[in-house]
């Protein structure tokens, strides 16, 4: 679906491109459906793209819609797209990774904190008397994951169930951090980008070269 939307915004509007918002009035249905399908269009398919000069996108779109001939081969301008994208993740990575380098080299000078050699962070926020588990053992834990910003991106205490998991099957940062916990601990980890979700990030909450805050408390280590 997204694929056709992208299709179609890229590539029915333009004979009234002078018309000024003022100006402009849904008096029909065609005009309705019109105006809707444009803040569709912005909506799921343009809006990471904020340089735009609107006049040649109607263009593109009037050309393609009605099947004119395009200026550009849709290989060609799928190529665009695909590099501009490429490019404004490197951008948002290396903005997300110098804020994080930033954060980590104050935080590192709290007391408290502790840093490995990978360059996890934690502090021992409560702590716990039970065995400490390995990498291949299944764990059962609460958290909070947050931002630099202080932005909540997943809470298992929110949902009000644990989360349940192999250790060897998650973020590096998680990995290595869990195996310093015992448990009854509750422990607070500052995880750089790359002991994370990297340049790839995670789904729209976590963006490329994000460094990520977790609370964490081992409750169990689950039998083999």
């Amino acid at each position: 679906m997204k694929k056709s939307i992208a299709t179609f915004f890229f590539a029915v509007a333009g004979a009234n491109m002078s018309l000024q918002a003022a100006d402009l009035k849904l008096e029909t249905d065609r005009d309705k459906l019109s105006y809707s399908l444009g803040m569709m269009i912005a909506e799921r398919v343009a809006k990471p793209y904020k340089d735009i000069n609107y006049e040649v996108l109607l263009e593109g779109l009037k050309a393609q819609h009605t099947g004119q001939e395009t200026l550009l081969k849709q290989q060609d301008a799928n190529m665009i797209i695909s590099d501009y994208h490429t490019q404004l993740i490197k951008q948002r990575s290396s903005k997300a990774k110098l804020a994080g380098d930033q954060y980590l080299a104050e935080n590192a000078k709290k007391q408290g904190v502790t840093v490995t050699k990978s360059g996890l962070q934690y502090e021992v926020l409560k702590a716990g008397d039970g065995p400490k588990p390995k990498a291949t053992d299944t764990v059962s834990v609460h958290y909070v994951g947050t931002l630099l910003d202080g932005t909540e991106f997943d809470s298992s205490v929110k949902r009000g169930t644990p989360s349940t998991f192999p250790l060897n099957r998650v973020i590096p940062g998680w990995t290595e951090g869990v195996q310093l916990m015992n448990v009854g601990s509750k422990y607070r980890f500052v995880i750089p980008s790359d002991l994370a979700y990297g340049t790839r990030g995670a789904g729209g909450k976590i963006g490329p070269g994000e460094t990520l805050i977790f609370e964490i408390e081992l409750l169990e280590i689950k039998d083999s």
